[in-house]
């Protein structure tokens, strides 16, 4: 089967009026939705006409860069508000699941992002939105928040011309606008009544993404926080490899059903950005050998915002740059293979076959060993391969490529994430 590598990254909400290929509209059960890569063969989202293989690199690269520039920018800084937190950078879905919002329930397509708490979707009348919107007037269930409810406050620039507390954002050269609204949100078989988002009535610029973010960080208006009754702050995802046929994982929500044999590691919280969800990353093995890392590259220091986070949105891993360069080095000294060449932000990359050694994140009380296909890039002739890691400015983020294939657990109330090996296809 070719391979392609295509821009994954941002993650937003999208109608299922583009729905789901029928023969992949499985129902969803229990607190279990399937997740599916945005570019499978079940995705509505996928490209009419494909990409070379080293465009798609270069695009997803720029992209991911992008995202890591603007996390990076974000944790030494105070904590945004998570309504309408507008990124400054528009990227492309990477995994999404089915929802339905209203009542009656219209079916969604709807990307997970751990790194956000942003919640918002085009509304029917929006002004420069793209896509199909949500049509707010055929839900019993809506309703426009006022200036008085305690959630405007978390709002950012609300205004109250009227009754309905509104919002009005403007970042990179784009502005966003509309009004805090509530309504049912079903996942799978559970409804979640009076789930507060911001309903767009207005976007303009080029910065503004086609649709809406429902994000899964730690924030008072993220899904978690707004769910916390029904799945206790608890949640997991496999995301599955895109190399596979099927390109379906599975998002569980609540503790129920979650890995007993799973080793876990400490969630760290930086105040300045308390919904990142950080982690104590003590060390990196390439082989068997702990790579010589300075620990100022690695240490969690919350006054700075500087240490490591998992993040679903980001496609490869990145370290900052004396960690980066550490890795890497001790990689092509394994290798053993002279001519090294560079593609875009990878500048480990071999046209002979390599015999690569895997790598190892050692967390606190929790080590994760990566197999090569959690490293590696191959291009679709199989002639280019690459170490699938580059240097970060100030943050060390783990990638969604490297979390493929395994089941990783947020457990909020006890302040901890756990990782197991799991086929997710």
């Amino acid at each position: 089967m070719k391979t392609h590598f295509f821009p994954l990254v941002f993650l937003l909400i999208f109608s299922l009026a583009q729905g789901l290929n029928p023969k992949c509209d499985i129902q969803d059960h229990g607190s279990n939705l399937q997740v599916f890569h945005v570019y499978s063969p079940c995705s509505p989202f996928k490209p009419s006409k494909p990409l070379s293989w080293e465009e798609d690199v270069l695009q997803t690269l720029a992209k991911d860069q992008a995202r890591v520039q603007f996390l990076s920018s974000l944790v030494a800084k105070k904590s945004v508000v998570p309504i309408a937190s507008g990124r400054q950078i528009v990227q492309s879905p990477t995994y999404i699941v089915k929802a339905n919002i209203g009542t009656p329930p219209q079916p969604m397509l709807m990307a997970m992002d751990t790194s956000s708490d942003a919640a918002w979707v085009p509304c029917t009348g929006c002004i420069g939105c793209s896509s199909t919107a949500f049509d707010f007037a055929k839900s019993t269930t809506f309703r426009t928040l006022g200036c008085q409810a305690a959630q405007c406050k978390q709002v950012p620039n609300p205004t109250c011309g009227g009754s309905a507390c509104a919002f009005n954002m403007t970042y990179g050269g784009s502005t966003i606008a509309g009004n805090l609204s509530q309504d049912t949100i079903t996942l799978a078989t559970d409804p979640i009544p009076n789930y507060t988002f911001g309903c767009l009535q207005k976007t303009a610029g080029s910065s503004v993404p086609p649709q809406g973010v429902l994000g899964l960080g730690r924030g008072p208006l993220s899904l978690l926080s707004q769910s916390q009754n029904l799945y206790q702050s608890t949640f997991s995802y496999c995301l599955p490899s895109i190399r596979s046929p099927n390109f379906s994982g599975s998002l569980r929500l609540g503790p129920s059903g979650q890995p007993v044999r799973i080793k876990y590691t400490p969630l760290l919280k930086n105040p300045r950005r308390p919904s990142l969800y950080y982690v104590n990353l003590i060390g990196i093995r390439v082989g068997r050998r702990i790579v010589d890392i300075p620990p100022s590259a690695i240490a969690f220091n919350p006054s700075t915002g500087a240490g490591t986070i998992i993040d679903s949105g980001t496609v490869f891993t990145r370290l900052v740059e004396p960690a980066y360069v550490a890795v890497r080095d001790a990689f092509r000294r394994r290798v053993r293979v002279a001519n090294v060449t560079s593609l875009g932000g990878f500048d480990t990359c071999y046209s002979v076959p390599i015999n690569a050694p895997t790598i190892t994140f050692m967390f606190s009380g929790m080590n994760v060993t990566l197999p090569q296909e959690n490293l590696l890039l191959h291009s679709t002739a199989g002639s280019i391969t690459c170490l699938a890691m580059a240097s970060a400015p100030a943050l060390n983020v783990i990638a969604n490529m490297q979390q493929q294939n395994h089941r990783v657990v947020f457990d909020v109330p006890n302040s901890r994430m756990g990782v197991a090996r799991e086929r997710c296809s």
